[in-house]
């Protein structure tokens, strides 16, 4: 085993199986090029090549330091390029490379879940990756936080890292710090140069530039300069161009220009699919049990649902315990009290009368006819598990007795949920509607 296998082997100790296999275990150590001063890995292509520059350069000198007492410097090339040709070559690659900024390699259309909720949204995305400057020039990608709009715009620049073409991905908040850095130091040329010389330009969190006179005016020119050469431009925000306060008419109407799409909150199957692709890509073992409760009490966001697997997956490694549900439920109590707060009975009772079609008032009443009675005690149990309030709370609010009647509807709930499948079903998508039009509200 020569010194960089043994580097490599070392930082496999210290980092996830995962990404050990995804990007690590792709490396090829340049025996015949390397020195103590210098090392070259060869790696597969450029996503891989960026990520371990971005992530593990540091980590792999001081493993490097520990092996022979000298802290080199580490050379990812592309592909298995020699030294000599790289350096020949240098001045042409930095060139092109230069102006395509970082972009996590795991955001692909590949690894994007697709449903009813964020089907349109991905098929215009892909359009464009495949078609830039064409048809839907500018692409305003627009939906409340978490829902995937980050995914589409760097699956869009991965996908043209990959051919080779210059990528800037910024957000708006970098792009106007840039902006506002360059205006001091008199330095505006490098900073046209930059943004107005790329293939594609994707810009995040759009609304941002709400009431930023100077950036808007700024940003107006970028957006002309880009859209004359047929350069394509990508977009997110959490809104609409038409709901953004404060943007001046001809950004708004030019954003208008292409083609909008949205993202809407993700339906429960849909975030079953998200949360089974995220353990199978993360090599993480979640039982249906687990994955269904993550679903329907985690609300939209589909960021904090994968932190939340990851807490999940760090606690079990770390305490050496299966995730079972109990498990899941007691490590994430803190998360569902706070959303729990969020959520009172009127919310409950407004969501299930919708739903199963029976007024509001119906289920605060004596009535017993089945249709009625069902969805009290769906009401009830809902109220139980999604709010903090305590079962003398909860009684009061339905004009019951006292506890014993809903501990009482809370067993009967509990046998129904055993023999019937489609019950429980009905419970978890009511949840989900609960959650997701709370966050609405939020928002």
């Amino acid at each position: 085993m020569n010194i960089g296998q043994k580097v490599l082997f070392e930082l496999k100790k210290e980092i996830s199986e995962t990404e050990y296999e995804r990007y690590i275990k792709k490396l090829i150590y340049d025996t015949k090029h390397s020195r103590s001063n210098i090392v070259y890995f060869n790696a597969p292509n450029m996503l891989i090549a960026k990520w371990v520059k971005t992530k593990y350069v540091e980590k792999l000198r001081h493993l490097f330091e520990l092996q022979n007492g000298i802290k080199p410097e580490i050379v990812i090339n592309v592909g298995k390029t020699s030294p000599a040709k790289k350096t020949a070559s240098k001045q042409s690659t930095e060139k092109s490379s230069s102006k395509s900024t970082y972009l996590n390699p795991s955001l692909t259309f590949e690894s994007f879940i697709v449903g009813d909720s964020n089907q349109f949204a991905y098929t215009t995305a892909k359009s464009v990756a495949e078609k830039p400057g064409k048809q839907y020039n500018p692409l305003f990608i627009y939906g409340g936080v978490g829902l995937g709009k980050t995914h589409l715009l760097q699956a869009i620049g991965n996908y043209h890292i990959e051919l080779g073409n210059t990528v800037i991905y910024t957000t708006l908040e970098q792009f106007m710090n840039s902006f506002t850095s360059h205006l001091r130091s008199q330095t505006m040329d490098r900073f046209r140069d930059r943004f107005r010389e790329c293939d594609l330009l994707l810009i995040d969190d759009i609304q941002f530039l709400s009431r930023k006179e100077q950036t808007q005016e700024e940003f107006f020119h970028t957006f002309n300069e880009l859209y004359n050469n047929n350069k394509q431009i990508v977009m997110t925000a959490d809104r609409p161009p038409n709901k953004i306060a404060g943007l001046v008419d001809r950004l708004r109407s030019r954003f208008e220009w292409g083609l909008m799409a949205d993202i809407q909150p993700p339906g429960l199957e849909t975030k079953i699919a998200i949360i089974q692709k995220k353990c199978e890509l993360d090599g993480i073992r979640l039982s249906q049990d687990v994955i269904h409760f993550i679903a329907t009490h985690m609300g939209d966001n589909i960021r904090e649902i994968e932190g939340t697997i990851i807490k999940l997956n760090a606690l079990s490694s770390m305490l050496g315990q299966e995730i079972t549900l109990d498990f899941a439920q007691n490590a994430i109590k803190d998360q569902l009290k706070e959303k729990k707060e969020n959520i009172t009975i009127d919310d409950i009772v407004k969501i299930v009368s919708r739903e199963l079609n029976v007024k509001p008032s119906d289920i605060k009443s004596k009535k017993r006819t089945k249709n009625v009675v069902n969805a009290r005690r769906t009401a009830i149990y809902l109220a139980r598990n999604l709010t903090p309030n305590s079962m003398p709370q909860i009684a009061l609010y339905f004009g019951m007795k006292d506890h014993t009647a809903i501990s009482h509807a809370m067993k009967k709930i509990n046998e129904i949920i055993e023999n019937d499948e489609n019950f429980k079903v009905l419970l978890e998508e009511l949840s989900n509607k609960i959650h997701t039009d709370i966050q609405k509200s939020i928002d």
